[in-house]
């Protein structure tokens, strides 16, 4: 692959970190529960955190990227990626957001893996880190939700 390849994946990241935000918000703003709200307020302040360093690496432009050639990334193996929709049921909405949390750990943890420069390395890391901690919380009250406990 060349940089400008990478250039490529980079923008896609981008683009669903804004997606994701922009769920993330959407959902915030009609859910009732304190701690839902709090949640998805929270993990929208995430995905912008991940946008900026994004276009950080985008800003250095292509050349700055340090990656080894000929792996494959499997970036394309999750497009396409289904609209996310906010009038959905909130237990299929957290389906969809923890399918798309899995995608991003995924595609950053290709990322480090493929990166020569160590720096570069480690914050690829830090956001599959990240995402996999989004994955977990969102999973825990996934559980709650699509498995209530009856007596």
């Amino acid at each position: 692959m060349t940089p400008e390849d990478y250039k490529k994946i980079i923008y896609t990241a981008i683009n669903r970190e804004v997606e994701s935000y922009t769920f993330y918000k959407t959902v915030s703003d009609k859910v009732k529960d304190a701690n839902l709200k709090k949640l998805f307020n929270e993990l929208a302040g995430e995905e912008t955190k991940h946008r900026e360093f994004l276009q950080g690496l985008l800003s250095k432009g292509p050349s700055a990227l340090k990656f080894s050639a000929g792996r494959d990334y499997k970036v394309g193996d999750n497009i396409p990626i289904p609209d996310l929709d906010p009038s959905m049921k909130p237990v299929d909405g957290l389906v969809v957001a923890i399918k798309k949390e899995l995608e991003a750990m995924q595609m950053y943890t290709a990322l480090a893996n493929s990166s020569e420069d160590a720096e570069q390395k480690k914050m690829f890391l830090e956001l599959a880190n990240m995402e996999r901690g989004h994955k977990a919380r969102l999973e825990d009250i996934y559980v709650n939700m699509a498995f209530p406990e009856a007596w």
